[in-house]
């Protein structure tokens, strides 16, 4: 973490490209608090945030849910030497709103982030001082900032929510299906209605950019990629357990929970038959109680949460990702690359980062190819040494946080310095926009995708 940063000087900044000129006042609004950057919902958010405020006025917008969220929201103003505005929501409060959006064909997750107050006081921070640039990360709170005029305003979708619910809802049996539908339906709306009330939407990979022209055509928009922090998740002194496997998530988390699930039945009986010896370790958070009735098949360890996850990676043969759901980039192949510890993850999970396959991670489509390949690597010193090596070097190549916020950079220095209406912008022809590049409105409007 960075000691106390001295607010910014209008007129000054460093050399470089800048993402806005110095000294311009940005609200950043957040669906959680990016502060301990802990957990794949603040990292990035994090490390955006700290990156602006090196140059402008930050103002670091989100609900919070506890005395501990609360303090952290004082923290992260001496630390970073941003303003931070918040508002109280309990969780019994967000259930109760949540349910309601979903009675009323609302979605559920925009109640469930609707903190009493907490735009109200976002508008009375725009009254007394208007602010420049508005950037939402996450569809969810994105509420908050439609309603501004007179600012730029910028949708980080990250990942395009409302396919994840699409997702769950074809991963889950009657009567859940049916919850994760309708949002999945009412997201989907609010996202199209966003999106075109917004100067940039973002997105992390380019399927997820797909995906949002999909749902709300060609409206303007680019790829900046998740990044990993390369002085944290360090390679160490690459000992490790030729025996071992393991995988790190939070584990009341439904994809994570299926995956484990669906590798500890399919997978690890194979490996266990070629590797008598061999552990998996599953860690992370709040493990349900089906989690961990996984510890009790034969060399299968379920740690719950651990204040630093590093060493249990390290000491491991490879990372398993079997995500059967997976949307954008999974931090959890990020760090385990970057640390030199070889991932071996499903095509789906894979997709979203920019590795080749053989070469920089193991990819595998069905249990067998899972098992063959982990117990490959497990006996091969060789093998598992020289795709640690090119891991590594590849987070070190193209993920490195420095150059993907460069990217944000260019994106956010292109954009009008003040939002002139709240209609859509002017159309223009879009063109051939490769991979990440800005893209801008067609003026014909795209045939709604069915998926």
């Amino acid at each position: 973490m960075s000691g106390m940063r001295e607010r910014p000087d209008a007129s000054g900044g460093s050399a470089g490209t800048q993402s806005v000129p110095a000294g311009r006042r940005i609200l950043y609004v957040t669906h959680r608090l990016p502060y301990p950057p802990h957990g794949g919902a603040r990292v990035r958010a994090y490390h955006c945030m700290r990156h602006l405020a090196q140059q402008n006025a930050v103002t670091v917008t989100a609900p919070v849910r506890s005395a501990e969220e609360a303090a952290a929201a004082r923290e992260l103003e001496m630390a970073e030497g941003v303003a931070v505005i918040t508002a109280p929501i309990g969780r019994m409060r967000a259930l109760i709103q949540a349910a309601w959006h979903a009675a009323t064909w609302r979605p559920a997750s925009m109640g469930y982030f609707d903190a009493p107050g907490l735009g109200r006081r976002i508008r009375d921070a725009h009254a007394r001082r208007p602010f420049d640039l508005a950037i939402v990360h996450s569809s969810a709170v994105a509420p908050y900032v439609e309603v501004l005029d007179g600012v730029t305003k910028v949708l980080d979708f990250v990942d395009m929510d409302s396919r994840k619910w699409q997702d769950y809802a074809g991963a889950t049996g009657f009567p859940r299906n049916l919850v994760y539908w309708r949002e999945g339906v009412t997201l989907r709306r609010a996202e199209r209605r966003l999106a075109r009330r917004f100067d940039l939407c973002l997105t992390a990979t380019t399927h997820e950019a797909a995906s949002l022209r999909a749902i709300a055509g060609e409206v303007p928009n680019g790829v900046v990629r998740n990044g990993v922090d390369l002085d944290y998740y360090t390679p160490g002194d690459r000992t490790y357990d030729p025996d071992t496997l393991c995988f790190v998530g939070r584990m009341d988390y439904l994809p994570n929970i299926q995956a484990m699930q669906d590798f500890c039945r399919d997978v690890w009986p194979r490996i266990r038959h070629a590797r008598p010896a061999a552990e998996l370790l599953i860690v992370g958070a709040e493990p349900t109680p089906a989690v961990c009735a996984l510890a009790d098949l034969p060399g299968v360890t379920v740690t719950g949460s651990v204040p630093d996850v590093r060493p249990y990676v390290r000491r491991a043969a490879a990372t398993v990702v079997p995500l059967k759901i997976a949307r954008g980039t999974q931090n959890k192949i990020l760090e385990s690359m970057a640390m030199g510890v070889p991932v071996i993850a499903s095509e789906l999970a894979a997709r979203g980062v920019a590795a080749t396959p053989g070469e920089h991670i193991l990819t595998a489509a069905t249990p067998a190819e899972m098992a063959s390949r982990a117990v490959a690597l497990m006996r091969n010193a060789k093998r598992r040494g020289d795709l640690a090596d090119a891991a590594a070097a590849a987070m070190r190549r193209a993920y490195a946080w420095p150059e993907v916020l460069r990217g944000l950079d260019t994106r956010l220095a292109a954009l009008p310095t003040q939002r002139q209406s709240q209609g859509p912008l002017a159309a223009v022809s879009p063109g051939t926009a490769e991979a990440g590049d800005l893209r801008t409105p067609s003026g014909v409007q795209q045939p709604e995708s069915s998926g």
